[in-house]
């Protein structure tokens, strides 16, 4: 496999396929003293891994990607920061090699579908005669921003990153400590998908280590994973915030009189219809008037073009004396009202300020490529959001304009711009910028504030990440911190797409990782007439749902987002009954380890390329 890259997601996702998928990579980066940094292995994964070999070149040109192997590599990774670069090289690989499976960093995700659909007909021209069963020559156009995303926003929300998204649902592996005093964990869950190896489970969303010889047990039987209640687990639950989604506010809409007029100007409004009221049943007490006639006067006098009451009777003169008074309260309320009225319309697109009595809500700094996606993911879950962003024309802004989210602009380093965002009434805080500094100094009064409060900083060295947490951790125990890595976040969903667009996600458990894909049940003969009961294979494989969709209308792609995804019906039914027996027309999503899935497949793993991500015995701990 072949990854282009410039930053660290290049870096990272040589290392993930190297070091969890075993698999051999070639990496091509700007040559040194161009900001390339040493190739990371994966945090808490013993190495070496397969070795990746390492080329410098200032452009990806016909000659470097055939150099790099481009002509007979079963996959390429273009990750530059730059969509054009990207866009280029996608172009001179798909010419050198048809057979090629790519996968594209891009953010404009408009431009990636039709990119996606040019470089597949190019394949159906150039190889007419290929068998896309036996080769994958598919093209994935991805972003960082929106891979994160998701996991971003799960860990403000329930505290992990653990997560695969499969159907427009996010799912996520929950660790659950040992049972207490032999009482069962009775939460809900889709399935347990693993046994810690040590009785006490691993930092809630951060994995460890093995801490004993015989490893994690992945997919347990039943029977094993009752019967072990001293075992700390990882179960698989889908992300669902208990707060009702709120329709978007969207613009061109009459806003309600409580947004046109303040309280104090509907308040002032309200008193002076009380007072032409009392005007008009006083003259009805003391004049004997017609309620009707009565009214009618006292509005002439009010607005002063009623005749003077000369020789008229002392209680009608009275009147026209006190409603003209009242008069000259009204133009004064009505040039107010009627210029709060017009600011109102003229600021209906403008930002809006976080409510007084605002709390709960989640408090997201940076409003760039990753902070508008996360707020985009949040504000479709129902999560109510109050933006800090310090530049008013940054890319997310408009984003929150439109989605009538509060929004505080200004720098969150100086006095008093968190305090406006309401921090110490929030539920977590979301610090997104692209300062690492800026982050955690946000993070750092944040936890000033409150202990309770659960805080998620992004920041850009997944080494460096690791270190803020474990010191964020140790001085503050009993809170949540979660510190995290955009290229670490996103490295695994790029390295699945470069394994195959049926592979979903992965999630480690301790050393060793357990594989999500989408398959096809006549491409599996193992599976193909069996029952779901049947086709598990404990420590192997699991089917953990069925596609329900017909042939014809599936999509693709079960991991990606659909165009109006929250209004299409699933197409995943999960927990498919015991005794269903796989048709070949079945579609199924089963966790597997490597091994289990390659096998099932058809594929074996070459000689000596067991390892963590086998499912088989881990490594001896140096």
């Amino acid at each position: 496999m072949v990854v282009c890259g410039d930053d660290a997601l290049a870096h990272r996702l040589a290392a993930e396929l190297s070091g969890m998928y075993q698999e051999p990579v070639t990496l091509v980066l700007p040559p040194t003293g161009e900001g390339r940094r040493p190739l990371d292995g994966i945090p808490g994964r013993r190495e070496p891994v397969v070795p990746v070999r390492v080329i410098e070149a200032r452009a990806l040109d016909d000659e470097v990607l055939a150099e790099a192997g481009v002509a007979t590599a079963r996959a390429l990774a273009l990750v530059h920061d730059d969509d054009e670069t990207n866009i280029h090289a996608a172009l001179r690989a798909r010419r050198l090699n048809p057979r090629v499976r790519l996968v594209i960093r891009l953010y404009n995700r408009k431009l990636g579908r039709h990119l996606e659909e040019l470089l597949d007909r190019s394949v159906e021209i150039a190889a007419p005669d290929l068998d896309p069963v036996a080769v994958d020559a598919s093209t994935t156009v991805l972003s960082d921003a929106d891979t994160a995303a998701p996991a971003l926003a799960a860990a403000a929300i329930v505290g992990t990153s653990k997560v695969v998204h499969a159907d427009g649902l996010i799912l996520r592996a929950a660790e659950r400590p040992p049972a207490v005093h032999g009482e069962p964990d009775t939460r809900p869950s889709l399935c347990t998908l693993a046994l810690f190896s040590a009785a006490d489970s691993p930092d809630a969303g951060e994995g460890s280590e093995d801490s004993g010889d015989e490893g994690p047990r992945l997919l347990p039987d039943d029977e094993l994973a009752a019967g072990s209640p001293e075992r700390g687990r990882v179960v698989l639950e889908t992300v669902i915030h208990d707060g009702v989604p709120a329709p978007p506010r969207r613009l061109g809409r009459t806003p309600p009189l409580s947004t046109l007029f303040s309280r104090r100007m509907r308040m002032s409004l309200l008193g002076l219809v009380m007072a032409v009221g009392a005007l008009a049943v006083a003259s009805v007490l003391l004049t004997g008037d017609d309620p009707l006639h009565a009214a009618y006067l006292s509005l002439l006098d009010l607005i002063a073009i009623g005749d003077p009451a000369e020789g008229a009777e002392p209680a009608r003169q009275i009147l026209q004396l006190l409603s003209g008074m009242v008069g000259l309260l009204l133009l004064p309320v009505l040039v107010a009202a009627v210029l709060e009225g017009l600011g109102t319309f003229r600021s209906a697109s403008s930002l809006r300020r976080p409510p007084r009595g605002l709390s709960g809500h989640v408090v997201l700094l940076g409003l760039g490529k990753v902070g508008t996606r996360v707020l985009s993911r949040l504000h479709e879950m129902g999560v109510p959001v109050v933006c800090v962003e310090h530049d008013p024309d940054a890319r997310g802004v408009a984003l929150a304009r439109r989605y009538r989210v509060p929004t505080v602009i200004g720098d969150v380093t100086e006095e008093g711009v968190l305090e406006a965002a309401k921090v110490h009434r929030s539920s977590a805080l979301l610090a997104l910028t692209s300062h690492d500094s800026t982050n955690l100094e946000a993070v750092l009064y944040a936890r000033g504030v409150s202990d309770r409060l659960r805080v998620v900083l992004r920041l850009y060295d997944d080494r460096f990440a690791a270190a803020v947490y474990r010191t964020l951790r140790d001085s503050h125990p009993g809170a949540t911190t979660r510190s995290r890595s955009v290229s670490s976040l996103a490295a695994p969903a790029f390295a699945g797409a470069m394994m195959g667009r049926q592979v979903l996600g992965a999630i480690p458990v301790e050393r060793r990782v357990l594989l999500f894909a989408a398959v096809e049940v006549k491409d599996c003969p193992a599976l193909e007439g069996r029952t779901v009961r049947e086709a598990f294979r404990p420590g192997s494989r699991r089917v953990l749902a069925l596609d329900v969709a017909a042939p014809a209308h599936r999509r693709p792609d079960l991991a990606a987002l659909p165009p109006g995804w929250q209004t299409v019906e699933r197409e995943l039914l999960w927990q498919p009954h015991p005794g269903y027996v796989l048709r070949p027309e079945d579609r199924v999503v089963l966790a597997a380890t490597r091994q289990g899935l390659a096998e099932l497949l058809g594929r074996h793993p070459r000689p000596g390329r067991d390892g963590p991500g086998d499912g088989g015995p881990a490594p001896a701990r140096s």
